[in-house]
């Protein structure tokens, strides 16, 4: 891990937080919010939340996921860059949506020229969540059964063998369980577009972190043994 950084960093140009050289990178102590840091200098100590924003050359800005999605913000007119964080968590709080608020406000960014990437993360194929995920987006999205879908769970025993299964209830078997998946991506193109930004400035990674382990790291996949990936943005100085 310190290796790949060390790389990625040199890539940049930049050092590790507190250095000072070519640029400077600030992460974050993530913890599954929709706090949203303004980043004028390298901060001191260690910062907590979910989103940063900059229009300071020289520093890189960055967010680490393993299944939840990156979220570039670049204003090329002003400039500034605004990073964030966006798991079921961010996104129920409207993170994104909040970001391109706090640099409309802070650095007078018109929603409209701002330039969005939404990076790899677990795709609407693996993202399978409980009743009270979807209950909770449903009280706050006029648009949340869109984000959804369910399918009843496989059983190739019951297939094979529906005798078994017959029961008293109409209409004569026990009900499979249901899985619902949560579109996550889709989820944070609606804040996205709601907030201004132009659809076609929207880019988005088709890569899901679950299906593609072989590439990408997947908390969920890998049962929390794994690494974890960087998407940063900065102005160069």
């Amino acid at each position: 891990m310190e290796r790949n950084r060390a790389l990625f960093l040199q890539t940049f140009g930049a050092t590790n937080i507190g250095a000072t050289k070519k640029a400077a990178l600030v992460t974050l102590h993530q913890i599954h919010s929709d706090r949203i840091l303004t980043i004028q200098a390298v901060p001191k100590e260690s910062v907590a939340g979910d989103g940063m924003i900059t229009n300071t050359p020289g520093l890189i800005l960055a967010v680490q996921t393993a299944d939840c999605l990156p979220v570039i913000l670049v204003d090329p007119k002003r400039p500034a860059v605004g990073v964030f964080h966006a798991g079921w968590r961010g996104t129920l709080r409207r993170i994104v949506e909040k970001g391109v608020g706090e640099m409309r406000r802070n650095f007078g960014s018109d929603p409209r020229y701002l330039q969005a990437a939404i990076g790899p993360g677990i795709g609407k194929c693996c993202f399978e969540v409980g009743p009270e995920v979807r209950v909770q987006f449903e009280a706050q999205f006029a648009y949340a059964a869109e984000l959804f879908r369910e399918i009843k769970e496989l059983d190739p025993v019951r297939e094979k063998y529906p005798m078994l299964f017959l029961t008293a209830r109409a209409p004569g078997h026990s009900d499979l369980p249901t899985q619902i998946f949560l579109d996550l991506v889709e989820a944070n193109c609606r804040q996205l577009l709601d907030a201004g930004v132009a659809a076609k400035n929207i880019h988005i990674s088709q890569l899901c972190t679950v299906c593609r382990t072989d590439l990408l790291f997947s908390y969920r996949n890998e049962k929390g043994v794994t690494g974890r990936m960087m998407a940063a943005a900065g102005i160069q100085a």
